[in-house]
């Protein structure tokens, strides 16, 4: 059995639902003990920028998505954001979170070339 996890998300200011309930199944990984990596692409990528994370609301029984990457990223969790997504919106390196990293889907294929299992939002 894979100690990793692996959670691609591509929506964020298209469905707001698949980016919060994506990050409730990473944060569910972390706390499982599994090294877990979020994957941002697509619309995605707004996952990580401060700005428009801080948008993201979908109210009870969720916390705000925020909250969700802030306690994922405490707990050790990995985000990546796909490069040429957030080129294609003109997203700086500067917009992103601390601990959020730009990369292509090369870093995706190797994390999951182990036999992480993985789920997309």
């Amino acid at each position: 059995m894979s100690n990793t996890f692996c959670v691609t998300i591509t929506h964020c200011k298209t469905d707001p639902d698949k980016a919060t309930l994506g990050f409730v199944v990473a944060n569910a990984a972390q706390g499982s003990e599994k090294e877990t990596m979020v994957f941002l692409s697509s619309d995605g990528v707004w996952c990580a920028v401060a700005d428009e994370m801080t948008k993201i609301d979908e109210g009870a029984p969720f916390a705000p998505l925020k909250d969700l990457v802030d306690k994922f990223m405490k707990a050790g969790g990995k985000i990546y954001v796909c490069t040429p997504c957030m080129k294609k919106r003109n997203i700086d390196e500067s917009q992103l979170i601390p601990g959020a990293t730009p990369a292509g889907g090369a870093a995706l294929v190797e994390w999951l070339s182990d036999g992480s299992p993985a789920v997309a939002y």
